[in-house]
């Protein structure tokens, strides 16, 4: 599995010029849960935001995101699908709060795991306490429930979907 924080941070290279084109900024995501698109990072205060389509990338490896030539850079207005940001923007992924429908809570969105076949498709999220917790406890991870309904402030899950978290580490013992 892949973390879309892993991703972030990655130089672009084009397949063609062997060219650094970019950094990846952050990671759109679709209202069907999918990958749409990587934000690159500005060049300059006033420069435009640029975009590129999750369709247009060659791949997606451990040191490097590829596509192959410069013009599937687009500015963001430019790109065909909508999404929102995983670390920015007004309607931002991560810091929400994950809630079943019953009201409890399950933890706040750090992170979304990616199909490592498919790549784009999430298939779980990584759930914080905050930083005591993080620390005594570890995080949890969620799978991708079946059906997922984004709010304003909050991620509504089924009630079953507290059955399914899992821990990601466990802390050490003192």
């Amino acid at each position: 599995m892949k973390r879309a924080r892993d991703i972030i941070g990655l130089p672009v290279l084009c397949v063609q010029s062997g060219k650094q084109s970019g950094i990846v900024k952050d990671m759109l995501i679709g209202s069907d849960w999918n990958a749409v698109a990587l934000l690159l990072e500005t060049k300059s205060w006033f420069s435009e935001v640029t975009c590129i389509e999750w369709d247009d990338i060659v791949a997606v490896g451990d040191d490097a995101v590829t596509i192959d030539s410069e013009e599937v850079i687009r500015p963001l207005e430019a790109c065909t699908k909508a999404g929102v940001g995983l670390l920015s923007g007004d309607s931002q992924v991560r810091g929400l709060p994950v809630i079943t429908v019953n009201g409890q809570q399950l933890g706040v969105i750090e992170d979304v795991y990616l199909d490592p076949d498919r790549g784009k498709q999430v298939i779980g999220y990584e759930l914080t306490e905050g930083f005591i917790s993080d620390l005594k406890e570890g995080r949890k991870w969620l799978p991708m429930p079946e059906s997922v309904r984004v709010g304003e402030d909050a991620v509504i899950v089924p009630v079953h979907a507290s059955e399914a978290l899992e821990e990601i580490f466990v802390p050490k013992e003192e």
